[in-house]
């Protein structure tokens, strides 16, 4: 059986129709209407609690998702997002418990582009990993 991390890592590469049936395999239920991204995380929750043995602490798990490590797109700590912004470089490092901008971990990409705009902002689209132009 592949280790945690790897199934959770598995989770970004699914398609939605995987995903429902992932779903339906660990609840043994049908995969309520959720988007794929909450289909992700309700199947990480199950994966953590079979793997651990015990009930997994949901909220932390939601903390986790938050800081980008349950995104569709695994982000290693280390990882550096670097956009322009006003003519000003605007640079976020990926970290465990977070993201570093300046001397402040935040706790997602979005809190960094609400801090820089001043504007709520989509933090993956602000840094550019999601369709749509970063303006």
């Amino acid at each position: 059986m592949p280790k945690l991390e790897e199934q959770l890592a598995a989770l970004a590469t699914m398609s939605p129709a995987q995903l429902r049936e992932e779903w339906t395999r660990f609840w043994k239920a049908p995969a309520p209407r959720f988007t794929p991204q909450l289909l992700r995380l309700g199947i990480a929750y199950r994966l953590q609690e079979r793997a651990s043995g015990r009930k997994v602490n949901a909220e932390r798990l939601v903390r986790r998702a938050a800081a980008g490590a349950l995104s569709s797109q695994v982000i290693k700590p280390g990882t550096q997002f670097i956009r322009s912004w006003n003519g000003r470089t605007i640079a976020a490092t990926a970290e465990e418990r977070g993201f570093r901008f300046g001397d402040r971990v935040y706790p997602s990409l979005s809190a960094i582009a609400k801090e820089v705009t001043g504007a709520h902002w989509s933090g993956p689209r602000f840094f550019g990993l999601t369709g749509g132009s970063p303006a």
